[in-house]
């Protein structure tokens, strides 16, 4: 889903006896000189803090000879830097680099197709294992993760969408500065070590969870056909023969170009004391040199004219997946359809739960989600699983026919009532958490430009009229903006 719902403006962030505030007098921002942006709230609940980079460079960034880099990149990045996963980097890099050297060699006279030179293939790829065997010798594994549990870090992690990459860690609060110079370190000195075996790691991963699973096939093909000419089309783990002809150069160069503090947002949250927080990061993340921010992405998606249709032979159970096109996270009508998915789609009280699953049993379950991404204009997706022996048309018929109620009649100020307190109840028990926070944080001033979003999100979403649905549904709800995307079990009939 494009968002985990937000606060109310008076969002208590101190438990116990401490006095609620608004979430706006909380944050303290600092910007340092090469751009990189701090976000700090201090919380003194626990000795603990929630640290959180989330850098403005995701998949949506790649250009079209670089498909999945930034998703290898997430794993790369955790395989250590010049002084930290090695046991002596100076006799490391030679064998790194005739590596490198080996690795392009060998994927050149692939690239020749039936005209390779098969006995060099295997040659190549003979010394390529042999110096991987090698520069092995010199591996730490796993040195971050290790440095960070044995000093009580839990939750280390990192994620890669459409529109970012995040890294994550919790740790107690006397810890901070352990993380502050391990991760200025990485951000300066990575080290791409173990190219070639992640990305046979990648690939694996690609095979697992797609194309052996009928339903992520199916995905995956449902948003190419969405996006014929926007990158939000392309999958972020990539093709597997993008993923087959990622270099380590090409990684490197992607890296040192964009991740660097311009396109980080830090976010800080816990048992700190800010004033020195923000020296502690001047002093490890200042003499950082900057580099580029990522283009913006100019590609306008051309406007849909018709119903596209996508289906899947497999042999797997029916599946159904609905998607109307929808604008950006900028745009005033987003919060209409933040409130028409709490409508449709929220739970067991929600229209499709209630007339698909419990009225007519038709179905399963029924979700309701944006994807896949909130930078740029995306989709609005309904996923729904037939009960057998009913079939995915008839499921198709009754959530068309939600939606069409939309257009023709008003919703009940109360239900809108019940949405805004089930946003307010939700928010406030996900941001009781220092993380839950961090995450916001950061995702909001990299998607939106200003974490401030949160704040008024509460008072547009409550500024949404049944007047403003009805516009909305029928203004994206109709056929020519419809994808359907659909598994048929192999020798059935279709939908």
């Amino acid at each position: 889903m494009k968002r985990v719902w937000l606060v109310v403006v008076t969002l208590c962030l101190f438990a116990g006896t401490l006095h609620a505030a608004t979430l706006e007098d909380k944050v303290i921002e600092h910007t340092l000189k090469n751009g990189m942006k701090l976000l700090m709230v201090e919380r003194h609940t626990s000795p603990t803090v929630a640290a959180w980079i989330r850098f403005k460079v995701g998949s949506v960034d790649e250009r079209s000879d670089e498909r999945g880099i930034a998703h290898l990149l997430e794993h790369m990045l955790f395989k250590g830097t010049k002084t930290l996963g090695t046991k002596d980097y100076a006799a490391e890099k030679p064998i790194l680099d005739k590596i490198e050297q080996t690795a392009q060699s060998l994927m050149a006279e692939q690239a020749k197709g039936e005209k390779a030179d098969q006995a060099r293939m295997a040659d190549l790829q003979k010394q390529l294992t042999a110096l991987e065997a090698d520069a092995s010798k010199y591996v730490i594994k796993d040195e971050f993760f290790e440095i960070y549990s044995k000093n009580g870090g839990v939750g280390y992690n990192a994620y890669t969408s459409r529109d970012g990459t995040t890294y994550m860690i919790n740790l107690p609060a006397n810890k901070l500065e352990l993380w502050a110079a391990i991760e200025s370190d990485r951000m300066q000195n990575a080290v791409l070590r173990e190219f070639y075996s992640e990305r046979s790691v990648v690939m694996e991963e690609r095979r697992r969870s797609t194309d052996a699973e009928p339903e992520g096939k199916l995905w995956e093909t449902f948003l190419a056909a969405s996006f014929l000419a926007h990158p939000y089309g392309q999958p972020t783990i990539g093709w597997m023969s993008n993923i087959e002809n990622l270099t380590r150069t090409k990684a490197e160069k992607f890296f040192h170009t964009y991740y660097g503090p311009q396109s980080a947002i830090v976010a800080i949250v816990g048992d700190i004391d800010p004033k020195s927080t923000i020296a502690l990061v001047e002093r490890y993340f200042g003499p950082i040199p900057p580099g580029k921010t990522p283009p913006p992405v100019t590609i306008v998606e051309p406007k849909q004219e018709g119903e596209r249709q996508i289906e899947q032979l497999a042999e797997a159970e029916p599946t159904l997946l609905l998607g109307f096109h929808k604008p950006a996270i900028s745009s005033p009508d987003d919060y209409v359809f933040d409130v028409i998915n709490m409508i449709l789609g929220n739970g067991r009280t929600s229209r499709f739960y209630k007339k698909l699953v419990v009225q007519q049993q038709i179905a399963t379950d029924v979700g309701v989600f944006d994807a896949p991404g909130s930078r740029y204009p995306g989709l609005f997706v309904i996923n729904a699983n037939p009960r057998a022996p009913h079939t995915v048309k008839e499921v198709e018929d009754s959530l068309l026919g939600e939606l069409e109620r939309l257009k023709t009649e008003p919703v009940p100020e109360r239900d809108l009532q019940r949405i805004l307190n089930k946003i307010e109840y939700e928010e406030a028990r996900r941001m009781g958490t220092n993380g839950g926070l961090a995450r916001n944080l950061t995702e909001y001033e990299a998607v939106t430009g200003s974490w401030r979003y949160m704040i008024e999100y509460r008072r547009k979403v409550a500024a949404v009229t049944p007047a403003d649905i009805q516009r909305v549904a029928r203004t994206y709800f109709t056929r020519e903006n419809r994808m359907v995307g659909f598994i048929t079990k192999k020798g059935g009939e279709g939908k």
